[in-house]
């Protein structure tokens, strides 16, 4: 049975679809090419569909969401302060101390393979504090 979304029957990845369809530019582009970059990087990735109209990606806890505005679409890593970013892909929210975020603008280009190395270590992150948690639960 597919796993309901938080709007009707429809399940999140359908829910992402919609939205990916629904914005019909550039940003629709945009997303629905994070979105597989995210798949490639994590085909473990699980989509979910938060705040009314977010979409999330998860392995053991948040990745990143895919947050789209009028002039960027924002990829907003959860523990983002805690990873290693060399390629400097983190352009957005530099001040918090949890948070990091990717703005991307229309015309941008993506670093394709650093995005993945980021997208990697931040599930690595999310596993490796999951087994801690577990660990000491025992």
């Amino acid at each position: 049975m597919a796993k309901k979304g938080a709007e009707g029957s429809d399940t999140p990845s359908q829910l992402i679809d919609a939205k990916i369809k629904e914005l019909n530019d550039w940003r629709g582009a945009m997303l629905a090419r994070l979105r597989a970059l995210i798949k490639q990087a994590d085909p473990e990735v699980t989509e979910t569909w938060k705040w009314r109209g977010v979409p999330v990606w998860e392995h053991g806890g948040i990745i990143c969401t895919g947050e789209t505005y009028k002039a960027v679409v924002k990829m907003t890593f959860a523990k983002g302060a805690s990873l290693h970013d060399p390629s400097g892909l983190f352009n957005s929210s530099l001040e918090g101390n949890v948070r990091r975020a990717i703005d991307i603008r229309e015309g941008d280009t993506i670093d394709e393979k650093a995005l993945k190395v980021l997208i990697r270590a931040a599930v690595a992150l999310n596993t490796s504090a999951s087994s801690r948690r577990k660990t000491i639960a025992k």
